[in-house]
């Protein structure tokens, strides 16, 4: 939204031309203005000219550049996010929240267990036996925050 003119943007999250005009038949440049117009997407800004109640139905997506939890799946009773991921409320909260680390693969450390929770002190131990000259650690991985999250979901077979 336009902080001057409270307008919404073009191409910004509430985009006239995804979910429809603002202002009753009327498109986002001027153009074209009053119901004879109806129906008529502009040349110029690409907005269909018809009623500003149809924002409130139509949907859009917006990819996001990182994974992002949802509060509702997170913190809602019961928590769907920690009944798909098997593993305890708290636990899972500590890694969307970056206060723990998540095992994502084991590798062949003997040490660590597919969705064990690592402070960040462990971690950094670890991290310190795998890039050491001398280890034989490989295929270690570990995540946080939700991107971690995403990947265990990701690992979830539906079939």
């Amino acid at each position: 939204i336009n902080y001057r003119t409270l307008k919404p943007e073009m191409d910004g999250l509430f985009c006239e031309r995804i979910f429809g005009p603002a202002k009753d038949w009327e498109c986002h440049c001027g153009k074209y203005k009053r119901v004879r117009h109806r129906g008529i997407v502009c040349e110029r800004c690409g907005v269909e000219v018809t009623e500003s109640r149809v924002r409130r139905h139509r949907m859009g997506f917006i990819k996001l550049a990182a994974p992002v939890t949802h509060v509702w799946y997170l913190k809602g009773i019961p928590s769907y996010m920690a009944i798909l991921l098997d593993m305890p409320l708290r636990d899972v909260e500590q890694v969307v929240y970056f206060n723990a680390y998540v095992v994502l693969n084991p590798g062949n450390y003997d040490g660590l267990s597919y969705k064990q929770l690592l402070t960040e002190d462990t971690w950094l131990e670890i991290e310190d036996q795998i890039y050491s000259e001398d280890s034989t650690l490989t295929g270690i991985e570990v995540g946080i925050g939700a991107e971690a999250i995403s990947r265990l979901l990701e690992d979830i077979p539906l079939e």
